[in-house]
């Protein structure tokens, strides 16, 4: 779980930082290094930004509606009988 969390961060910094660059330069880095907006490469990286984000956002809610440390307290755990913070 802790590689998926990592990939999820990373895709999403690097999601972020392109639409930044989109945003106040006009210029796509992922369509730029993967051969134009269209091309199945950016085509699926962008696929993956959008699953990252997808992942986080049910993440959140996961971490607020089970966890009572938070979402970001960093345990991974949803069930209420294996969490460490409760003991």
């Amino acid at each position: 779980m802790g590689c998926l969390r990592f990939l999820v961060k990373l895709l999403l910094i690097v999601g972020a930082l392109n639409w930044g660059l989109v945003g106040f330069f006009q210029y796509d880095v992922v369509a730029d290094f993967l051969g134009g907006m269209s091309s199945s490469g950016a085509r699926f990286v962008y696929a993956l930004i959008g699953l990252a984000g997808l992942f986080k956002v049910i993440c959140i809610f996961c971490g607020r509606s089970c966890c009572k440390c938070g979402p970001n307290c960093g345990c991974g755990c949803c069930k209420k009988n294996n969490h460490p913070h409760q003991q």
